[in-house]
């Protein structure tokens, strides 16, 4: 009998959380609610990532130094990311009755658990980075 391996038990647990969270499907006829499309999709893209990263970062944020710190973001980008993003309860927007009026964002403890689970896929692109560009100039697909 075979000595298992770490790496044969991580494929066998990963192997077996796919089947839960896929093996439901009837491919036929689709569920019309996604909690991968509906949950992941919209608090995974590019700049709303870095939004939430920059918010774990710092405590709080303003919206023109989010925008410093997102380099190449549009203010109708950002203004439309942070809106989404406080709707699904990821971050907490506080208006101040000033003049001008002061507005910060901050993450909610929801916020927070999902910077948690993000920092480990940040930490997985930073070690991987340098393969996926070798990668991309082997192909030259970029």
């Amino acid at each position: 009998m075979e000595k298992e391996t770490n790496i044969d038990n991580q494929q066998v647990r990963n192997k077996k959380k796919m089947k839960k969270m896929f093996g439901h499907i009837n491919y036929k006829k689709p569920p019309e609610l996604c909690p991968i499309r509906d949950v992941l999709a919209p608090a995974s893209d590019k700049w709303t990532m870095l939004i939430l990263l920059y918010l774990g970062y710092f405590p709080v944020l303003r919206f023109s130094k989010l925008k410093k710190y997102l380099y190449g973001i549009s203010n109708k980008v950002l203004s439309e990311r942070l809106k989404a993003v406080e709707a699904d309860g990821y971050v907490h927007r506080k208006m101040y009755a000033e003049v001008p009026i002061r507005v910060e964002y901050s993450l909610t403890d929801f916020g927070k658990s999902y910077v948690e689970k993000l920092l480990e896929f940040t930490e997985w692109t930073m070690q991987n980075h340098p393969k996926i560009i070798a990668n991309r100039e082997k192909f030259q697909v970029y």
